[in-house]
């Protein structure tokens, strides 16, 4: 029952992205603390800090990478410095470039600020050379020389009276400039290393540096001499003063003395007292492990705890860090607890799974130690510690509320999240392997086992103590059951069964085997190898509900064999590149392949069919998981993009149903506007429906009505600007064929009587439809040239027979060709009374009157005749030689009678040459009146 209500997936879209906003460099936040600037390569992104999301991105237009930039104190300017040495000042709300001047240095600008007024810009190059802005005036008011190497900080005096800046270059001095002399008013020495920050006190009386020389040193800006210098044992990229009027009596602060924090190598934050030189408090970090069990191991300068910004929200009471992994945190004083997290870029993103009851976050295995598990909803990630080396692989069990993670360092790691407080940590950890652990899955039924697949060729089953999900504080240590030599190379990957009585394991030597796990305490039994691929194995997945499992490989190909006697049953093969991961989706009917092409594959295992290409990624695809109500689908790529996906083909199905409801309506609408003759609604309705066949139905309705031109021409002229351009662009289709080309040059008429060739020309499209129209033009003018010429043989023809079948009195005067006739357009072919004459004239000439009512009837009913559009030559070719030949014929006859009564024939010979005349007039009537039903010729032509 359930299989009959079972429906295919048609496509998924993408619901939501994590994407790199912070590759290093510069971080800024706004004064009223709503939002993070930060440089991510070409471009300075705008975080939100409440959604976490991007809210603008500002892009350079010569996508020359962004080497520093400033925002003004009143947020409202942004400068940005690039390569390309090109200062560019933005409307940052609006995204646009306002104003762009090149810069006087030589070399990249390392560094900006904006002084408190937000008026002057200082710029320090990388060729020792610091430039005063003026913003406003939009010129440059000093060039400072002095300093040696690169100029990597510039900072103002807070009291802008003053008129000081300060600057520090490689040369590890601090100057202090005076600008209204242009001239370095001192030089403050007291480190050795490169200066990192300056943080001045509110009065602007004091200054506190920081260095990588691990010391922070206080000085006395009226006295230009250092105060104290503070030992702190880090490498210190960034200090901040504390709050005077705040209480910080919870982290040590008992004095109104100088405090400040410093943040450095040690990825940890430090209150140091300035006058006593000591520390009063250091954050603690429950989720970081000891490196090694060395303490020495988070000192050394570009770990990725490391701290390398550290910035003030002074109106909230809030401190924001960046680490050297580009990861951005929030923290709330004084009690030091995080508040958001937000990661800057995640590297090479190797797997990732959902997590949580509902599904609600995600767990990602970056090229990194840590893990890092973000919440859907809100953009905000939580960062776990405990691998101390690239983690490589993660599953989830049912639930969803354990997981496991395996990486470099050979350990196999089990975490829980708490389903209320969000929170996760590490309740299980075991180390048995001799190399790298790059695969892992646990059981299906209930969290009872896991089991892991290493480079050393081995299989592990480790047993999980029934109380892990009641344990608290306490972290069990695993041991491993069983140990398999499994393969001859490196195990890629590894899967249970539904029933947890079979393992799957895929790896580098090309091969796939089932084992049996057995009762709890047996070993492993090999019960089959699959052979067939023509590279390592990527990854292996049993079906959810048929006995069959699926693996991909390096040779592109996807393949699905039976457990029962281990054959292929089915090959898919569509991806240029390896198959690096796949999944079983709607109820095991389909699969979802991800490969190193960066594509994302949806196939329907019954036809062996592509169903849906997914291109979200430019690069390898690692990590795919589905939901547990197989309604969303994550990926995350070696580009550093997570995306997740959500299944629309129930709302795809539902608006295509629509659509289909709505187009019927419509032509129920279109029906009955046409069957009341409101024409200009109908043809508005129709070209909505971009249905040129109706649009055309529609003119033709129009010219066949009453005074069809003129309400043809009302008509056109009443649609708007795009609908006219949806009626040329249809006219340029329907000109290319000889059975609408009057309607299309009929609209045309009306166009380009009615419009200028200016207005015609801001159509969309116009250039190309008018060129269009030329050629088919032409070839229809020709044609009916030569139908005028045929047209003009029939009169010349028509000639000739009166002259033949006239009395003998009156040849000389009818032998001349009668080419008065030739002149006149109107009507263009004559039918001479005459030439009915004799017993039964009377009815020929009505049989004609009811052949030319026939044609108008034919030409009423929409019929396309040859008569009615002159759309095949050759025919009229044919009806040429026709009429020649039968001329030819009756002339014949006609000498014949004349002899046969010079010969004095019979009265019954010549009864029976009069009914064959009557018969050859009744002929040349018939093919004249044929031709006298094409359209008069100057209508055709206009």
């Amino acid at each position: 029952m359930a299989k009959s209500n079972l429906q295919f997936k048609t496509n998924y879209a993408v619901s939501s992205t994590v994407e790199p906003f912070y590759k290093g460099g510069k971080v800024q936040i706004s004064k009223d603390e709503k939002f993070i600037f930060c440089t991510c390569g070409t471009r300075v992104n705008v975080l939100q800090i409440v959604t976490g999301k991007i809210v603008h991105s500002i892009e350079q237009d010569d996508q020359e990478d962004i080497t520093s930039f400033a925002l003004s104190l009143d947020d409202e300017i942004l400068v940005t410095a690039s390569k390309a040495l090109l200062l560019k000042q933005w409307d940052w709300k609006e995204a646009q470039c306002t104003r762009s001047w090149r810069a006087i240095h030589n070399v990249p600008i390392a560094s900006m600020t904006f002084d408190p007024t937000a008026t002057l810009l200082a710029t320090g190059g990388c060729d020792g050379t610091i430039k005063l802005w003026d913003v406003v005036k939009q010129y440059c008011t000093h060039n400072l020389k002095g300093s040696s190497g690169v100029v990597h900080l510039v900072e103002f005096h807070p009291d802008i009276s003053l008129l000081q800046l300060f600057s520090s270059a490689s040369d590890c001095g601090i100057r202090m400039w005076d600008l209204r002399s242009s001239q370095c008013l001192c030089v403050l020495q007291s480190h050795y290393s490169p200066v990192t920050s300056l943080a001045f006190t509110p009065d602007g009386a004091s200054m506190v540096s920081s260095g990588r020389d691990k010391i922070c040193t206080v000085w006395d800006l009226k006295s230009r001499t250092a105060r104290k210098t503070v030992p702190v044992y880090e490498a210190v990229e960034s200090v901040v003063l504390l709050p005077e009027d705040e209480d910080f009596s919870e982290i040590g602060v008992k004095t109104k003395e100088i405090h400040f924090i410093t943040a450095g190598s040690k990825g940890v934050l430090r209150v140091w007292d300035a006058s006593s030189a000591r520390c009063v408090f250091t954050q603690t970090l429950p989720s970081a492990p000891s490196a090694g069990g060395s303490e020495e191991g988070g000192e050394d300068y570009g770990d990725p705890r490391s701290l390398t910004y550290c910035l003030p929200l002074p109106s909230s009471l809030r401190l924001a860090t960046v680490t050297a992994e580009h990861n951005i945190l929030l923290y709330q004083l004084p009690s030091f607890t995080t508040q958001q997290q937000f990661v800057g870029f995640n590297d090479e993103v190797l797997d990732v799974k959902f997590l949580g009851k509902g599904d609600t976050h995600i767990v990602v295995a970056t090229n990194s130690s840590q893990l890092k598990v973000f919440d859907l909803a809100t953009s905000s990630c939580k960062i776990l510690y405990g691998h101390t080396d690239t983690v490589l692989s993660l599953d989830v069990f049912k639930k969803g509320s354990l997981f496991v993670s395996c990486a470099k360092d050979k350990s196999v790691r089990v975490w829980r999240q708490d389903p209320d407080s969000g929170q996760v940590s590490c309740v299980a950890q075991g180390c048995s392997h001799a190399n790298a652990v790059g695969s892992i899955t646990c059981s299906r039924m209930k969290e009872s086992f896991v089991v892991s697949g290493s480079q050393d060729c081995t299989i592990k089953v480790w047993d999980l103590p029934e109380t892990i999900l009641e344990t608290d504080g306490d972290m069990f240590q695993l041991t491993a059951r069983v140990t398999e030599k499994a393969h001859d190379k490196d195990v890629n990957s590894v899967a249970v069964s539904p029933n947890d009585k079979l393992l799957v394991s895929g790896s580098q030597d090309r091969l796939a085997k089932l084992w049996s796990l057995g009762a709890p305490g047996a070993d492993l039994a090999l019960l089959g190898v699959f052979r067939g691929h023509r590279r390592g194995v990527w990854c292996v997945q049993f079906s959810p509900m048929d006995q069959v499992l699926a693996s991909s490989s390096a040779d592109g190909s996807v393949k699905l064999w039976s457990l029962q006697d281990f054959s292929c049953l089915k090959t898919f093969e569509g991806h240029d590149a390896s198959v690096l991961k796949l999944i079983f989706v709607s109820r095991g009917t389909q699969l979802l392949t991800s490969g190193s092409d960066g594509l994302v594959k949806l196939w329907t295992i019954k036809t062996n069919e592509c169903v849906k290409t997914l291109d979200a990624h430019q690069d390898k695809v690692w990590g795919l998981h589905a939901t547990r109500k197989d309604d969303r689908v994550v990926t995350a790529s070696a580009d550093s993009n997570i995306t997740v996906w959500t299944d629309v083909t129930e709302v795809e199905q539902a608006e295509e149903q629509a659509k289909q409801e709505d187009q019927i309506l419509k032509k129920q609408e279109l029906s009955n506007l046409l069957h009341e003759k409101k024409y200009l609604k109908a043809l508005g309705l129709a070209i909505s429906l971009d249905q040129p066949h109706t649009v055309l139905k529609v003119i033709k309705a129009i010219r066949q009505g009453e005074d069809g031109a003129k309400q043809l021409e009302k008509t056109v002229l009443k649609l708007r600007q795009d609908q006219k351009e949806s009626m040329l662009r249809y006219c340029a289709v329907w000109n290319t064929n000889a059975r609408s080309c009057l309607d299309a040059q009929a609209v045309i008429q009306v166009m380009l009587t009615h419009l200028s060739p200016e207005e015609l020309l801001q159509y969309q499209g116009a250039r190309a439809h008018l060129e269009g129209l030329i050629p088919y033009t032409e070839r229809h003018m020709q044609r009916i040239g030569r139908l005028l010429q045929a047209s003009m043989f029939l009169d010349y023809m028509w000639q000739k027979m009166r002259v033949t079948g006239a009395p003998a009195s009156m040849d000389s005067q009818d032998e001349e060709m009668d080419t008065a006739s030739l002149q006149v357009p109107h009507p263009l072919f004559m039918i001479d009374k005459r030439s009915g004459e004799g017993g039964d004239g009377t009815k020929e000439q009505g049989d004609g009157e009811e052949r030319w009512n026939e044609g108008e009837a034919e030409e009423d009913d929409g019929l396309e005749e040859d008569a009615n559009c002159p759309a095949n030559i050759e025919e009229d070719d044919d009806d040429e030689v026709s009429i020649t030949r039968k001329a030819s014929v009756r002339r014949q006859r006609e000498e014949n009678g004349q002899k046969g009564k010079e010969n004095g024939n019979h009265h019954s010979g010549s009864e029976e040459s009069s009914r064959e005349e009557d018969r050859g007039d009744q002929t040349e009537a018939k093919i004249l009146l044929s031709a006298a039903s094409l359209p008069p010729l100057q209508a055709i032509i206009s």
